[in-house]
This record gives C-alpha cells, sequence and structure tokens, in this order.
C-alpha cells in the first residue's frame, strides 16, 4: 500500500520505517526541512536502536521517501497516518494544536479517497472531530473516513515492540475502514482487535494509566517494605507468580518518566473532569509518584545534613534505558534539588547527557565514562539501570569514591553483592547495607 505518514517523532518515524520493512511505500512528512534532509541520508532525528540501519535498508529499496511538502506527499496515498505530537497543556489536557494543523495541511493536499488513521494519543472523541476538520476543509471532490490506531511502542524498544507486539488496536465506525487499516498489518503477525473509535481511544488511555497504577503501587509498598524490614523484590517476585498480577511493571524505583505515562494519566484526569467523573485512584498514582521522583534526595538529606561541600555523580539522566528521552525524567528534579542544595553535580549518561543539558542548563557537569564521573567524588546517585551500570563492577566504586556510597535509585546491585564489596548501599524498598550513621 501507499502510506503517508505524518510527524517523525518515535511513533512517526518508527512506524513508518517498520511499514516499509514488510513492503509498503511510505513517505515520512514533516515541516522540519534540516531534519528531513537529514532523514534522507539515513541519519534518525532520535536514538532508537537498529532505527538507523532500517531506514538506511528501506530507502535503498525504494520503498521509504522523505519530505516537507504536504502537497506531494499525500497526494497518492490510500492512507494516511497522523503520528504528531499532543503534548499536555496547563491543565493537563492534551494539546491538540499540532494535530488540528496536520488535518487542515492533509485536506488541502488529498486528491483521492483515503483513510486517515489517527497514531497520536488523544483525547475520547477526537478522531471524530478529526473527520469534521478534514471534511470541512478538503479542496478537492474526495471521501474521507477515519481510523484510530493508537500505538503501544516503548522508547528503546519500538522496532522490537512494532513486529512483536501483544495486539494491534483499530477503531473505526464501519466496516471497510476496519478492513483498510487491517490489510496494513497483513505482515505482522500479531492479534487485531476491531472496535469503534471511541474505544479505541480509551484503550490507550486505560493501557497506560493501569501500568503507570502498578508502578505507584509498588514504590508505594516499597516505602513500607523500608520501614518494616522487608525487600521489595521478594515481595513482588512473589506477587507476580500469581498469574491474575503478573511480573512486569513491579519494579521499585523513583517512578516513571518518559513522554507517556505522566501525560497519559494527567489526560486521563482531564477526560473524566469533562464528563464529570472523579478518578481518585489516577491522582493518587499521580502524587505517588511524584513523591517517589524525590524518594532519592530524602535518602541522600538524611544521611548527609550538609551538601553544600559535596561532590556528587549521577550515572544515567534518561528516564529509562536505551533511550536519550528526558522528559519528565526523575533525574531533573533530583539534579535540581542536590544543586539548590548546594552540590556539585557530575553526570554521565552513555546516550542522553546532550538532551540533559536543555532540561538542566547549567546545573550539572557532563563526563564522559563511569569513571570519571566516580572519580574523587563524595558519592553515587544510580538514576537509570542502563545495561553498561548493571554489568559495572561494585567493587571499582570503593577505588573511585571518597566514600564508598550508592544510593541505588533503580536496585541495580543486589544487598549480597554489595554487602561483600564492603559498600554503604541505599537503594529503593530493601534494608540499607553497611549503614554508617
Amino acid at each position: 500500500m501507499k502510506i503517508s505518514v505524518i510527524g517523525t517523532g518515535y511513533v512517526g518515524l518508527v512506524t513508518g520505517v517498520c511499514l516499509t520493512d514488510v513492503g509498503h511505500q511510505v513517505t515520512c512528512i514533516d515541516i522540519d526541512e534540516k531534519k528531513i534532509e537529514s532523514m534522507k541520508k539515513g541519519h534518525s532525528p532520535i536514538y532508537e536502536p537498529g532505527l538507523d540501519e532500517l531506514m538506511k535498508k528501506n530507502i535503498k529499496a525504494g520503498r521509504l521517501y522523505f519530505t516537507s511538502d504536504y502537497a506531494s506527499g499525500v497526494k497518492d496515498a490510500e492512507v494516511v497516518v497522523i503520528a504528531v505530537g499532543t503534548p499536555q497543556s496547563k491543565d493537563g489536557s492534551a494539546d491538540l494544536q499540532y494535530l488540528e494543523k496536520a488535518c487542515r495541511s492533509i485536506a488541502q493536499s488529498l486528491q483521492n479517497d483515503t483513510v486517515v488513521v489517527t497514531k497520536s494519543t488523544v483525547p475520547v472523541g477526537t478522531n471524530e472531530y478529526v473527520a469534521k476538520v478534514i471534511r470541512e476543509n478538503v479542496v478537492n471532490d474526495v471521501q474521507v473516513t477515519v481510523a484510530s490506531n493508537p500505538e503501544f511502542l516503548r522508547e528503546g524498544s519500538a522496532i522490537y515492540d512494532t513486529f512483536n507486539g501483544d495486539r494491534i488496536i483499530i477503531g473505526a465506525e464501519d466496516d471497510e475502514t476496519l478492513a483498510t487499516v487491517a490489510r496494513i498489518y497483513q505482515g505482522f503477525d500479531m492479534t487485531i482487535v476491531k472496535t469503534d473509535l471511541r474505544s479505541a481511544e480509551m484503550i490507550k488511555y486505560a493501557s497506560n494509566a493501569f501500568l503507570a497504577t502498578k508502578i505507584s503501587f509498588i514504590n508505594e509498598l516499597s516505602n513500607v517494605c523500608e520501614q518494616l524490614g522487608a525487600n521489595i523484590e521478594n515481595v513482588a517476585e512473589g506477587m507476580g507468580m500469581d498469574q491474575r498480577i503478573g511480573n512486569k511493571f513491579l519494579n521499585a524505583g523513583v517512578g516513571y518518566g518518559g513522554s507517556c505515562f505522566p501525560k497519559d494519566t494527567q489526560a486521563l484526569l482531564s477526560i473524566g473532569r469533562n464528563v464529570g467523573v472523579n478518578m481518585p485512584i489516577i491522582q493518587s498514582v499521580i502524587e505517588t509518584n511524584d513523591k517517589q521522583q524525590r524518594i532519592i534526595v530524602d535518602k541522600i538529606k538524611h544521611r548527609f545534613t550538609d551538601l553544600t561541600t559535596k561532590k556528587i555523580a549521577v550515572l544515567g539522566l534518561a528516564f529509562k534505558p536505551n533511550t536519550d528521552d528526558m522528559r519528565d525524567a526523575p533525574s531533573i528534579k533530583v539534579v535540581r534539588e542536590l544543586v539548590d542544595a548546594g552540590a556539585e553535580v557530575h553526570a554521565y549518561d552513555p546516550i542522553a547527557s546532550e538532551n540533559a543539558k536543555v532540561y538542566l542548563p547549567g546545573a550539572t557537569i557532563y563526563h564522559d565514562s563511569i569513571e570519571e564521573a566516580l572519580a574523587d567524588k563524595d558519592f553515587v546517585v544510580i538514576m537509570t539501570d542502563w545495561p553498561e551500570f548493571k554489568d559495572y563492577s561494585i567493587e571499582n566504586y570503593s577505588r573511585l569514591l571518597k566514600q564508598p556510597v550508592i544510593f541505588d535509585g533503580r536496585n541495580c546491585y543486589s544487598l549480597a553483592d554489595a554487602n561483600q564489596a564492603d559498600l554503604e548501599y541505599h537503594s529503593i524498598g530493601r534494608p540499607t547495607v553497611n549503614q554508617k550513621e
């Protein structure tokens, strides 16, 4: 099929590239011409493992194209996919300005009957608005139908998830549109769930909110475990063996971040308010996460009452491993609070340092390796569970740090290893090892 994708962020670019890999001809459209020129050469503007290689492969095969011109980009498209950003507004609702601009541009460029598929995460009822805006602004005699096709991609694993997801959700109001969108995924060995527009839109928010709830629940439980001397990892393992609960998203830590969970939980609250429904569970999930992102600072301030003379190493800045995404990363709050307390922060992240400078301007000294960040620092804080950190020998901390003290916000090391290395080790939801207070 001939498919056009509007927007080349995480969702749009990964979706477009993966669709070419199963034989579709895809044109990706973005208004940023500099970005377009770079992508034409096979250079992804985002960090996603394997994406550059897949881009180059399909550009060479003549299936993947990039343009900043809507007219040529959607001219022959059978399907147009909208994957623009829907950032959070001040009131927590989704900001749809980019979506509306995309709809108007599509309407003015369409020359054939087309199915418009919304992949952007949008409030329930938005696809009906998308259809209205496009139909009111079309300049040619064309028929347009609309479908909702929410994405469930994890940053850092987006290519794998595209080909190996749990399900594909398609929402539309007629069988012909559902069948057209289903044809896109004939090359994917995944269950396709067909439903109505509003249910498809809600599935996205409900899924992310439920996963965020599991994270906040286990983090709240981890704080109780610390007070009682229990080990949250043992508790989570026992819980996760119950098939009704499952073992995913039960890793205690410093909370969730990124482009989805914070934005989507707030948006779901806003959706509820708009129809007069309070959502106290989702509200408490958000509040718990806000507190959890600061919990490592509380541990540090309890251990070191004066941070004004401290040089602190921070390992990991991205909100999760295998991405350079800093949006709502817990490290932002932690670093800012440490700096506000008078500390000098030295950070290392394998990928995200450049993006971190946008969120932490002038607040951090950046290093090119773990060793540089740790050398002669008073203690270390681990904020992202990169494999590089988890595989790093725990004995090295004693050699490099002034004081062998670790505050591990992602529980990268076992308590037994910390004890054997004679380190003072503070983690989340587990007993402190070799407390020196």
